[in-house]
């Protein structure tokens, strides 16, 4: 598998995190983990297969999650992925976000149906993949909404980015000085996750990151957990795999 980076123009900067194009020569199988991230993908040649899905459509969103999903790709897949930052999605979409949580779905329910078949025939035409890239560019500008980033639910995601997801989520609204049930809609209309579930995935990625640092006892109880067993539990959900399983497997990202 081959995975190539491309950084988005500076106007999209601030909603998207980065543009990639994964290619696979031969035929393979990976696990995708939960992140914090929406992401809208578009297959430019072969097929995937989505364990929780099946054969995923060519222009796709998937929302955020609770648990790691398996990818096949077919020989000669390659796949454009636009990664939008935590709350970047909602300045390109009117649709409730968090409707699409534990979910993909196609791209036609969110975008008109003659834009895409326009956008599809032009990435059919790409001569590169730098082309592709600047073809779905082009596209996302036609869809911002020239709205700024919501501040008040970015600095809710800093503060609990900043603590690892260990954070007292039903402290947030009044530390930003807003009602809890105006603030669970607005977060999660924003980022596609209700506080609780965004801090919940937050927590486990850190944990992940940091594991290979000290010992599982460590790792379980620096993450909030004081029972071991509960928090193997959560990791399996996670990852679908018990934590000795996970860091001996290769093809996860």
């Amino acid at each position: 598998m081959h995975i190539e980076h491309y950084k988005p123009v500076a106007v999209l900067q601030p909603f998207i995190r980065s543009i990639m194009i994964i290619e696979s020569e031969y035929a393979l199988q990976n696990e995708v983990l939960p992140d914090t991230s929406l992401v809208m993908a578009f297959r430019l040649k072969g097929s995937v297969v989505a364990s929780d899905y099946g054969t995923l459509p060519v222009a796709v969103m998937a929302g955020l999650r609770k648990t790691s999903r398996s990818l096949s790709y077919a020989g000669g897949t390659a796949n454009l992925l636009v990664v939008f930052r935590e709350d970047g999605a909602a300045a390109f979409f009117k649709a409730p976000l968090h409707e699409l949580f534990g979910t993909s779905v196609a791209l036609d329910n969110f975008v008109d149906r003659h834009q895409l078949s326009e956008l599809s025939e032009r990435l059919s035409e790409a001569v590169n993949y730098v082309n592709a890239v600047h073809i779905v560019q082009q596209f996302l500008l036609r869809l911002w909404k020239q709205s700024a980033p919501d501040l008040l639910v970015h600095s809710a995601i800093e503060q609990i980015q900043e603590m690892n997801g260990n954070i007292r989520v039903k402290a947030l609204p009044d530390r930003l000085h807003i009602s809890q049930d105006a603030f669970e809609k607005r977060f999660r209309r924003v980022t596609g996750a209700t506080p609780k579930q965004f801090a919940s995935i937050v927590r486990l990625r850190s944990l992940i990151s940091r594991s290979d640092e000290m010992t599982l006892t460590e790792t379980a109880y620096n993450a909030g957990y004081f029972d071991q067993a509960h928090f193997i539990k959560d990791f399996k959900a996670f990852t679908g795999k018990t934590p000795r399983a996970f860091y001996q497997s290769q093809l996860f990202w």
